[in-house]
């Protein structure tokens, strides 16, 4: 592909084409008005578009397939050897770089995906807030998973293939319930083996991509694009705070069962910076989604909304019924009542000539 590249953009130019297709795109509503603007575009241009697109899928493929395990075996050998030497240094930034560049690169695709009927054009400070989202949370997500495995060796896979497995048939289940009949718009080459293969394949990524971070493209099996182009807010929701309270329970452990080799790192700080290091990548992600997104006026609702109506359904859930209340109240009530009662019958009483009585009482 690269060399194809190449020659085709050192060609392009020089040689008329018989041909060009025209593409339609839709500008950014502005005042509540969107315009179609056609643009041509000739075989060179869209074979570069197409080159394109595969080295950006290349790069998420290796981002989260070979640099996120590579990173991952690199820290823990060094929390193990207790020594970090420059070359492996070298070669850990390198892989965080190449697993924030996919991560990157899948945003960017997902955006592209769902909104292909526009022209979208990605500002730098998205960029920025992407990039700062996505370091912090792989960055502190690999550090989890090497504290908690350095003491736990055990309970390491187990972890993974929950994370793993729970990540690879959740797309699948979500197929299985809708009751639709199974893809066979993919590749008219493919046989259904073939297609099974491929969709597996696809899931395998998905699920790889979930371990270490969120997956912006979610896999909707029953769309003929395979791809869920709605934006769902409870679902990235659900997610952070799953993530978040299953990388504390990590800590915890880690925490708990730590061995000697830890003796010259204070713990409860470094837990601490590691929290905040997640909550920071959340309040990347909110900001970009609420003021750098390029499609942010194409959005149903804003972020602020979204958590806002997520609280909400919160707060409803954990609110105990109304009913429960009510009997709450009256259980309070009814001693208070039982003691007005007898203290009345005892004025009473004492009004209908025991004044000592009543007098001994009052004391």
């Amino acid at each position: 592909r690269c060399v194809e590249v190449f020659y085709i953009y050192f060609r392009a130019g020089r040689v008329e084409e018989p041909y060009v297709s025209i593409t339609k795109k839709r500008q950014m509503p502005k005042d509540g008005y969107s315009e179609e603007v056609e643009k041509e575009v000739g075989q060179a241009e869209g074979k570069l578009c197409t080159h394109r697109s595969a080295f950006s899928r290349a790069s998420v493929i290796q981002a989260f397939l070979g640099s996120a395990p590579q990173l991952t075996l690199q820290l823990y050998i060094c929390v193990l050897q207790q020594e970090i030497t420059a070359a492996r240094s070298v070669f850990m930034v390198l892989s965080l770089l190449s697993i924030v560049y996919g991560a990157l690169r899948c945003n960017i695709l997902a955006i592209k995906i769902k909104y292909d009927d526009y022209d979208v054009s990605v500002k730098p400070a998205a960029y920025l807030c992407i990039f700062m989202w996505r370091s912090f949370e792989i960055a502190t997500r690999v550090t989890v998973l090497v504290l908690f495995s350095s003491v736990l060796q055990i309970w390491t896979l187990p972890v993974v293939l929950v994370n793993f497995f729970g990540f690879f048939f959740y797309p699948w289940i979500l197929f299985w319930q809708s009751k639709s009949p199974f893809p066979e718009n993919i590749e008219k080459a493919l046989s259904r083996v073939g297609t099974t293969i491929v969709l597996c394949l696809l899931t395998f990524l998905y699920a790889g991509i979930n371990m270490f971070c969120w997956s912006a493209v979610q896999l909707k099996l029953n769309d003929p694009d395979l791809i869920n182009k709605s934006q769902n807010w409870y679902r990235l929701t659900v997610y952070y705070m799953l993530r978040f309270i299953e990388n504390a329970f990590l800590l915890l452990m880690w925490y708990l069962y730590k061995t000697d080799i830890y003796l010259y790192i204070c713990a409860p700080l470094l837990v601490l910076q590691l929290l905040i290091g997640y909550c920071m990548a959340v309040l990347f992600m909110l900001v970009f989604y609420q003021f750098c997104h390029p499609c942010k006026k194409l959005f149903s609702s804003s972020v602020s909304e979204g958590l806002l109506s997520c609280f909400k359904f919160l707060c409803f859930v954990c609110k105990p019924p109304k009913s429960t209340i009510l009997m709450d109240k009256a259980d309070l009530k009814s001693p208070a009542n039982t003691d007005e009662a007898r203290s009345s019958s005892k004025t009473i009483d004492s009004q209908n000539g025991n004044p000592h009585q009543s007098v001994s009482s009052n004391a």
